[in-house]
């Protein structure tokens, strides 16, 4: 096996020592004092009684999931088609699964570390605490990357040496290597999606909480240490915000790279490492991202208090963005011949590297887009902060108003990027425009990990009642926090659309059909019940916090009620009953969102076919986008305009301040956003990830049941037959019958054993069974008709009437 094999995961391995590493620095910062670290204590048990209880009830669904999948891996053949897959693919699953949960476990264990040594290093200075909270976040990101590259590096190692050792990279034996390697995706996926939905709706029902009673109510800050929900508040933003984050970039990380490598698989080329440039290319990619993320941390530092922070971020941030655009032209040009061609679409090795700038392009504008429209001081925020002068509905209509308006350049970017990038390598450029997005992933997540930190670290400062100087650094810190984890939301949908796209094209090349066609009827309404999931699926989440927050919301009032002494800290509030309230309602409320997501693919694929699954696919993905970059952007810009009045705001030449009344309107914004930026929107990405996911790996099952207008008999990878029929159906039915296909011109597409197997018999001879490159046969039509026992006198007799059945064409 060629050296390069094992770059990728040794890239893995680099990313999770330095991990190691700057966890143990992080650990040895100074955690404050005993108050300090009783409060930090209480949210760390919090979070790990949360996750306990989560992956408790996740590795039920793990093993049935996994249960189901080896045992489709035994299936060989269905309807005549040959199936590459293999019991293995259920390992994979439960690989990936633990990948995702243990990424998550990293993210949250070092931000429950990191918070409060953020606090104690806020007495000192501004630069102390963005040292320590980034260098927790960035633990997170190269424990996320790390773990991606590893593991599907790892496996496709291993998986490579089972299964297509000795074949060559587009014959059937890599397909079935890759194919069992989607297991680890669907495992990814699948953990991801109940962690951020559980998460996020953990988190914001503790979070409403605390706003309603607490600071409109009560008339206390949120983060006070007399709020009972307080302490439910900041564990959220560990287990919503980061370990539901890790989960979800993790999954998205490896999807990216897979869509790649499907799509890789099909590429026929001559080179030094067996045909597999392509297959390898968008690992190497994001193993490197990982080396040059690390460079990008250097760059993170403020020197005075009056430094910015988004600056400092910014620059790390582009200065991996502009590493891993240097490197990949090295790479493409190295590693790629000059000259490929996928699906018909002929490009070199220099328009793959455009493409993957095309990608960076992307990311970094939909993280510049999604900065403007929720940022603090910009526009759109300031808009929102006028509406509040005139009441909570006005609030409210503003928000709504701009986060429908940031729709609008993000999908023309998207648009752009798909366009551009299959303009210069056509499907496989669009999957490693995606790939190279996600390959500083590691950066994205140490820069989005450090918002969640530095709120823990404000709360945690708010409920010590530390000196205002204190408080004022981490109000900095976490006011910039809300911006990133909004360019970070917008960063994972902008993938996760790339990422589907690629995943559409896989599937539709597995599952043999050559479009999608919206004029059929059936095809069309796939198209619309697949729009609508992302609103049921928004509907449910959103309700879920809902209740979950009525309950949060009596269970407050009921210990200001109850417990004398609270509000004058001569009691301490019952924080452990507001935890267990978000924990039950979590838990019990992801179930069926998660469920709509995984079944919905599998019901329609099976009753309906693959074609009328990827109407569903298209419906879902375009829709979802559009929910998910909405519901963030709003989230945001409702959030950043409450922040707002921390500072002051002018407003028609008045200044208000927290408590007043315009203050009081952005909160009730900031309460309906919170679902929308934290619980619904995310899981957007997640969700047509997943289901495309789903769907390719359910595809080759779903083969030959889809088709339309008496055309279920076509088998084979391409299925003119049953697009441009030539033939009558008595002509052709045959055919299909024995595993193949016909073209327009009556000629016969046979698999290579069928070819085979017709030569050894005397059937036809070399000149009239021609072998393609791609291992498959092209049988002159007479030749195969005769070999399946048809005379020529027979062939007329059943022929003499012409097309019917609807089919149309000359015969042959």
């Amino acid at each position: 096996m060629n050296e390069l094999f094992y770059v990728v995961p040794a890239l893995g391995l680099v990313g999770l020592v330095v991990m190691v590493a700057k966890s143990a620095w992080v650990n040895k910062q100074d955690a404050g004092d005993a108050n300090m670290q009783k409060l930090a204590g209480y949210i760390a048990r919090g979070a790990m009684a949360f996750l306990k209880a989560e992956w408790r009830i996740l590795s039920y669904f793990v093993v049935v999931a996994a249960a189901l999948l080896a045992w489709s891996g035994t299936v060989t053949e269905v309807n005549g088609i040959e199936i590459h897959s293999h019991w293995l693919i259920a390992v994979a699953f439960v690989i990936g699964a633990f990948f995702s949960a243990f990424a998550g476990y990293i993210g949250m264990n070092i931000a429950t570390k990191s918070n409060v040594r953020t606090t104690q290093a806020a007495r000192t200075s501004l630069s102390k605490a963005l040292k320590v909270s980034f260098t927790g976040g960035t633990v997170m990101g190269l424990g996320v990357a790390g773990l991606a590259v590893f593991g599907l590096g790892a496996l496709f190692i291993v998986f490579y040496q089972m299964f297509a050792a000795d074949a060559p990279a587009n014959g059937v034996e890599m397909k079935r290597a890759i194919e069992v390697l989607t297991g680890f995706s669907l495992g990814a996926e699948s953990i991801a999606l109940f962690a951020r939905v559980g998460g996020g709706i953990y988190t914001k029902a503790a979070d409403v909480g605390a706003d309603l009673v607490g600071k409109v109510e009560a008339g206390i800050p949120e983060d006070d240490v007399r709020n009972p929900a307080t302490i439910a508040d900041n564990v959220g933003d560990n287990v919503g915000d980061v370990a539901g984050m890790g989960a979800d970039l993790f999954g998205s990380y490896v999807a990216t790279i897979l869509a790649t490598m499907v799509l890789g698989q099909e590429i026929n080329v001559e080179d030094q490492f067996g045909g597999l440039s392509p297959i390898l290319l968008p690992m190497i990619i994001a193993g490197l991202g990982i080396i040059f993320s690390i460079v990008g941390t250097w760059f993170v530092r403020v020197s005075k208090e009056t430094d910015s922070v988004q600056n400092a971020l910014n620059l790390g941030n582009w200065s991996s963005i502009v590493l891993t655009g240097i490197a990949s032209f090295f790479l493409t040009t190295k590693i790629l011949p000059e000259n490929l061609e996928l699906r018909g679409v002929q490009f070199t090795n220099m328009d793959v590297f455009w493409a993957i700038v095309v990608g960076l392009v992307v990311g970094a504008l939909m993280s510049i887009v999604t900065e403007y429209y929720t940022a603090m001081g910009k526009r759109p925020v300031d808009s929102i902060v006028q509406k509040s002068a005139t009441g909570h509905a006005t609030n409210i209509i503003g928000g709504l108003s701009v986060g429908m308006e940031s729709t609008v350049i993000p999908i023309l970017v998207l648009a752009a990027g798909i366009m551009v990038s299959f303009k210069f390598a056509g499907l496989y450029g669009v999957a490693i425009a995606a790939a190279g997005m996600m390959a500083t992933t590691a950066m994205q997540l140490a820069i989005d990990a450090f918002g969640p930190i530095a709120d823990n670290a404000g709360g945690i400062a708010e409920m010590s009642q530390l000196p205002s100087e204190v408080r004022d650094r981490t109000d900095n810190l976490d006011a910039v926090g809300n911006t990133t984890a909004a360019t970070g939301k917008g960063f994972a949908i902008a993938s996760a659309a790339l990422t589907s796209l690629a995943l559409f094209a896989a599937f539709v090349g597995v599952a043999g059909i050559d479009s999608i066609d919206i004029y059929k009827a059936d095809v069309l309404a796939g198209l619309f019940v697949g729009a609508m999931i992302p609103f049921i699926f928004s509907a449910l989440a959103i309700a879920a916090v809902g209740r979950a927050a009525m309950d949060m919301v009596k269970e407050v009032r009921r210990q200001f009620k109850e417990i004398p002494g609270i509000m004058e800290y001569k009691a301490e509030p019952e924080y452990e009953k507001c935890v267990e309230i978000s924990t039950k309602a979590s838990l019990r409320e992801m179930l069926m969102p998660g469920a709509i997501a995984l079944i919905t693919p599998i019901i329609v694929g099976f009753i309906f076919g693959p074609e009328v699954l990827g109407g569903l696919l298209a419906g879902v993905t375009v829709s979802g986008v559009l929910m998910g970059i909405f519901q963030n952007n709003a989230g945001g810009a409702w959030d950043n305009a409450k922040k707002s009045f921390e500072k002051g705001v002018m407003i028609d030449g008045e200044k208000y301040f927290k408590k007043s009344e315009p203050h009081k309107a952005s909160v009730t914004g900031d309460t309906v956003g919170d679902p929308f930026k934290d619980t619904s929107g995310p899981s957007m990405n997640i969700l047509i990830k997943l289901m495309s996911i789903v769907s390719l790996v359910i595809a080759p099952y779903i083969a030959m049941t889809g088709g339309t207008d008496g055309k279920e008999a076509c088998a084979g990878e391409k299925k003119e037959c049953c697009s441009e029929m030539s033939m009558p159906k008595e002509c052709h039915e045959g055919m299909a019958k024995m595993n193949c296909e016909m073209d327009a011109d009556g000629n016969c597409w046979v698999s290579d054993s069928t070819c085979n197997a017709w030569m050894k018999e005397g059937k036809c001879d070399s000149t009239a069974c021609i072998k393609q490159e791609n291992g498959r046969c092209l049988v002159k039509h007479e030749v195969a008709m005769k070999a399946m026992g048809h005379t020529e006198e027979m062939m007329h007799s059943e022929c003499k009437e012409g097309p019917k059945d609807g089919h149309h064409g000359e015969h042959h």
